[in-house]
């Protein structure tokens, strides 16, 4: 198994590699998102441009309908612009049909809910190879073993032959974030994962998003939470629609290699 955790993580490096060619990951201009909510237009986004580079691990802060959950999921394709463009690994996500937008975020974004969104009736290790399986990714008799790979790195091993309902929540999340690394994607978005998570879980769960930013991956995450929003490299503080703050700060642990 460690064998296969290696070949795993190797494989992120090599993605890392091909994928440096000079462009944004991530590029969003002039972003509009209006909701027609009756009366009177919402207006929850009010012409962001971002440019997010890959290795970044970018925080999205901000009270409850400050748009922050709706720029994240802009970037993953979950909500369209009403204005703009969202470019994601040089795809022009804001132009896609709805098939081939499914296609590419699962080969290209792996998502992480506050409520994890595992199926219930699957076992924790089908769970995983289910965006495997949708995108027809790694050979079929290699997914469960790659599967595994992914729970071992996640310390959840020894409970995949197990149904979610019999898991803690923070179990819940560390499968959520294996399933999520299943096709190997370039971006992990996350919205809230630790806002259904106690503070010493909660802590657990940033530590694996920070060791998977040292592995080379891109993650923009959504939080509440100010102490884990103060250890991102790259907070963007959003209000009333707009980025009105950034802070950078380096990754800890990132001079030590990927260790």
């Amino acid at each position: 198994m460690h064998a296969s955790v290696h070949r795993s993580l190797e494989g992120t490096h090599e993605h890392v590699a091909r994928r440096s060619h000079g462009r944004p990951l991530i590029e969003l201009s002039s972003l509009v998102k209006v909701y027609d909510t009756g009366e009177v237009p919402f207006t929850a986004l009010k012409g962001i441009d971002l440019v997010v580079d890959e290795g970044e691990f970018v925080g999205l802060i901000g009270k409850s309908g400050s748009g922050k959950t709706t720029l994240i999921n802009m970037i993953t394709g979950i909500d369209r612009p009403s204005s703009g463009q969202v470019v994601v690994d040089g795809t022009p996500v804001h132009a896609l049909g709805e098939n081939a937008l499914a296609a590419w975020r699962g080969r290209t974004i792996g998502v992480v809910f506050q409520f994890f969104q595992l199926l219930p009736t699957l076992t924790v290790v089908e769970n995983v190879m289910l965006p495997m399986d949708f995108c027809n990714v790694h050979a079929v008799r290699e997914r469960e073993s790659y599967a595994m790979a992914l729970l071992e790195q996640v310390e959840m091993v020894d409970q995949a032959h197990k149904l979610p309902a019999a898991l803690s929540g923070g179990q819940q999340q560390r499968v959520a974030i294996a399933r999520a690394l299943a096709n190997d994607p370039p971006i992990l978005a996350a919205d809230e994962p630790t806002g259904n998570l106690d503070s010493t879980t909660a802590e657990a769960v940033f530590g694996l998003f920070e060791k998977l930013v040292r592995q080379g991956k891109t993650i923009v995450m959504v939080t509440h939470d100010d102490d884990l929003a103060a250890r991102v490299t790259r907070a963007l503080h959003v209000r009333d629609g707009e980025i009105v703050e950034e802070t950078r700060s380096p990754l800890k642990g990132s001079g030590q290699g990927h260790g």
